[in-house]
């Protein structure tokens, strides 16, 4: 994970109203304007509640910071820049999927979104709807984990 210095504008973070506001202190969920050139590890070392956190906040802190960096001044992404991200940071799992009827129905569900744009919590369901569809996953549960 780390290393994306893609940011289509300096913005503040997501107005996600589903965001448990008691779940996080105030500092974490003020809006934030980060340089376009500064990494997506480098963001991540900026923030002092993830000091000493585990692979997996680093996994989640990672894809919440990739949406801000792709999504407009709302906090939301649009359809054309979802599949943009997709293709950009997520093509390992996209790969292969594209003539599977799983998948077309996940991109069809995009498509069919009445607003024609995500907010962080419809665009957390996507990346986990195709992970969960996708071959890589497969190969991921294959990895030995002990010896």
């Amino acid at each position: 994970m780390g290393g994306c210095t893609h940011s289509t504008q300096d913005q503040a973070g997501p107005s996600a109203g589903k965001l448990d506001s008691s779940a996080a202190p105030a500092s974490a969920l003020a809006p934030r304007k980060m340089p376009k050139s500064i990494s997506i590890s480098k963001q991540l070392a900026s923030i002092k509640g993830l000091k000493k956190s585990s692979d997996l906040e680093k996994a989640l802190a990672t894809a919440a910071l990739i949406f801000r960096n792709f999504s407009d001044p709302d906090g939301k992404l649009g359809k054309a820049a979802a599949k943009n991200l997709l293709m950009a940071q997520f093509g390992n799992f996209t790969k292969g999927q594209e003539s599977k009827s799983t998948y077309q129905e996940i991109l069809s569900e995009l498509d069919e979104n009445t607003e024609n744009k995500l907010d962080f919590e419809d665009f957390m369901i996507l990346l986990l709807s195709i992970t969960v569809t996708s071959d890589l996953l497969q190969d991921i549960w294959g990895v030995k984990s002990m010896n």
